[in-house]
């Protein structure tokens, strides 16, 4: 006979444990990162370059990007498109994102075709083929996306523009997808360039997870990705620092397409360090309480949901694994005919109160037991694990503190999400913009 057991008590007996996870380094610097789940006969491969976007020479923003598509193209010993078509006929799928601090590229796949993986990643890392025409197409494709994506998106536009006002020095402030006038000058010297110096196995990360052993991932990385030389460019990743911000930044775009109006605003705040990952954990729950449901935050109760409701949508976000210093990020999207300026006031009011008072006892529980919760069904996605251990060694962290890091939320006080606010939501450290169907008449 089965017996009901209550939620909070399956927390208990089932706590965010451990992952199986084994690490080692090859010869030539590139580390190796192998996690065990033998539920199904799949794995997931991934290569993390340690760099991206904000590593760009300057007056070359978009190359991390436009290197990305490349890589699909052929090499010595593949005809452009056949890396994917070879993944698909195996019956896998692969892709490849680009962030600020990393390029990663993923297959996933039947458990015996990861030999067969390695051999075509570790055959694009060093013998790239970059020809000319390729060169003219994949540019006019990155143009093109930027247009799709950035261009074509007042929201975009105004997310781009905020975070070029929110870092004065920091590179973090050029788009992923780059300028476009400076992607339109993009050539095959500044893509080779950037790829002979950072894809190479002393700059990357690989994460295998899925139905493998470490012994056997260890036996085809050595043959595969062991034989590559490293390169001689890589060297700290040292990037200008931000001044002291001391003057808050404010901005409207205005664009006929804009439907919803809205108001956006993004602080500077920390980001997780090795070993140092308290003040990022409690930022991490300042978010969920203040937005992070569309029912139960606080921004949902009071600019919703309350007495005089103000919004029909509202959030806080943040994310945490960034090499630099991140941002915190706020939202408010207003009723018909509730103006911007009495939205943004509503807002400022309910921070205000939090700071003031603190969160409400049952609030901080509820959101801690989610955060555990979300921490154990995590360990269900395999995809998900190998992404998780994958940025957080190419932005600098280690598997330590990635399996440290329920603990540190756990551990959280209701003092330290208060100082935190108190610490980064800082209207000196702010921008904040507004979204607009036409121009202010003030």
């Amino acid at each position: 006979m089965l017996r009901h057991i209550g939620f909070l008590a399956v927390l208990a007996a089932f706590p965010a444990c451990a992952d199986d996870v084994s690490t080692f380094r090859l010869d030539n610097g590139m580390d190796v990162v192998v996690i065990e789940d033998h539920r199904a006969p799949v794995v997931t491969h991934m290569v993390w370059y340690r760099t991206g976007a904000a590593d760009e020479a300057p007056g070359h923003s978009g190359i991390a990007h436009f290197l990305e598509h490349l890589m699909f193209k052929g090499t010595d010993d593949l005809e452009p498109g056949e890396f994917s078509a070879t993944v698909e006929a195996q019956g896998g799928s692969d892709n490849a994102f680009t962030s600020w601090d990393y390029t990663a590229y993923f297959q996933r796949v039947a458990a015996d075709r990861l030999d067969l993986m390695m051999q075509m990643e570790a055959d694009r890392m060093r013998d790239l083929k970059l020809l000319e025409d390729d060169i003219v197409t994949e540019r006019a494709v990155i143009i093109e996306e930027r247009k799709q994506r950035t261009d074509s998106s007042p929201g975009a536009l105004l997310q781009e523009q905020m975070r070029a006002a929110q870092y004065l020095n920091h590179p973090y402030g050029v788009p992923i997808i780059g300028w476009k006038h400076e992607m339109e000058a993009l050539d095959r010297q500044d893509a080779f360039d950037h790829y002979a110096r950072y894809y190479a196995p002393n700059n990357a990360i690989l994460v295998v997870a899925g139905d493998v052993t470490p012994d056997a991932v260890k036996t085809m990385a050595e043959a595969h990705y062991g034989p590559l030389k490293p390169s001689d460019g890589i060297a700290d990743r040292l990037r200008p620092s931000e001044p002291p911000q001391i003057a808050e930044r404010r901005l409207t775009l205005s664009d006929p397409r804009v439907s919803e109006p809205y108001v956006m605003r993004s602080y500077l705040a920390p980001e997780r360090d090795p070993g140092d990952q308290e003040k990022a954990a409690a930022l991490t729950i300042l978010a969920e309480l203040l937005g992070g449901s569309g029912t139960t935050s606080l921004f949902a109760q009071a600019l919703q949901f309350g007495t005089d409701p103000v919004a029909v949508y509202s959030s806080a976000f943040y994310d945490s694994t960034t090499m630099d210093d991140g941002t915190f990020g706020l939202i408010v999207v207003p009723m018909p005919g509730v103006a911007l300026d009495r939205a943004e006031a509503a807002m400022d009011a309910v921070i205000a109160r939090f700071v003031e008072t603190g969160p409400d006892a049952e609030d901080f529980a509820r959101i801690k037991t989610q955060i555990r919760a979300d921490q154990i069904y995590a360990r269900d996605n395999v995809d998900g694990l190998a992404r998780r251990y994958g940025e957080a060694l190419a932005i600098g962290l280690t598997v330590q503190d990635v399996q440290d890091w329920p603990a540190v939320l756990d551990a959280v006080t209701p003092e330290q999400v208060v100082q935190a606010a108190r610490e980064v939501l800082d209207r000196n450290r702010a921008v904040t913009g507004w979204l607009m169907p036409e121009k202010d008449p003030a």
